[in-house]
């Protein structure tokens, strides 16, 4: 598993939201600190019976860690490049979704998870000269993790020094791993849900999952027939929830 790594410089931006003063990065911020506290085993607490698409609970789907509209951290700014906010959020998704892997990665196992699969998919891996391999959910994950850190660390393509210029091929790279880190997370909910609920990860996983989708979606960073395995749950979760009852004292 590949440590958490976080990029410094020009492309590490911050957005303020004008509504509330909220940062994405603040946020991401803050569900990367939750999370690491609550890597570990289970705590002794009984785990929830398995059962399919069980993340598809409304007992679950309604835990958020936060509760305004995403859509306003994932919106361009006017005054920074389109290439530079793509890099510093996808850079720091991959550094949750690392995170994120990391608190269930001791239940993923090759006897638990012989393949990466999530719902009827099973994803395979293609290597650099594109040789398609079978593998282990842990293998895979560990493929991926190792060649996104890869590329969000060399500095021809992710640069972070002022007046380097991205790649020409930059966009295609976002794309390629923004899939894969999808991959991940749809793993994690197919295969490893229970152990999230557990550790009462669920709301930072639902969190970081409609994040994401809320950013792909906003720069058109995949195919939606690559999402639609989890399109149930992506509808679930980007319905807004409804307004919470506030009680209000009455002066007489």
């Amino acid at each position: 598993m590949v440590g958490d790594h976080a990029i410094t410089g020009d492309s590490a931006l911050t957005q303020r939201s004008p509504k509330n003063g909220l940062s994405c990065k603040m946020v991401l911020q803050a569900v990367g600190k939750v999370l690491r506290k609550g890597k570990g085993k289970p705590n002794g607490k009984k785990l929830p019976t398995e059962e399919k698409k069980h993340y598809l609970d409304s007992e679950y789907t309604k835990v958020r860690v936060v509760d305004f509209e995403l859509k306003e951290l994932v919106v361009l700014p006017r005054e920074i490049d389109l290439n530079e906010w793509l890099a510093s959020n996808t850079t720091t998704f991959f550094n949750l979704i690392n995170l994120q892997y990391s608190t269930i990665s001791e239940f993923c196992t090759g006897d638990t998870c012989p393949a990466m699969t999530a719902c009827s998919t099973t994803y395979y891996w293609y290597d650099e000269k594109g040789k398609k391999t079978k593998c282990t959910a842990p293998q895979y994950v560990d493929f991926v993790m190792s060649s996104v850190q890869k590329l969000v660390t060399d500095e021809d393509i992710f640069p972070t020094k002022y007046g380097k210029e991205f790649p020409n091929t930059f966009d295609s790279l976002v794309k390629k791993i923004c899939r894969y880190l999808f991959h991940v997370l749809a793993h994690i909910y197919w295969s490893h849900y229970k152990e999230t609920v557990a550790m009462d990860l669920h709301g930072h996983l639902n969190t970081l999952y409609t994040h994401f989708v809320v950013f792909i979606r906003e720069f058109n960073l995949m195919d939606p027939k690559e999402t639609s395995i989890m399109d149930d749950l992506t509808e679930a979760l980007c319905t807004p929830l409804p307004p919470q009852p506030q009680n209000h004292v009455t002066e007489r």
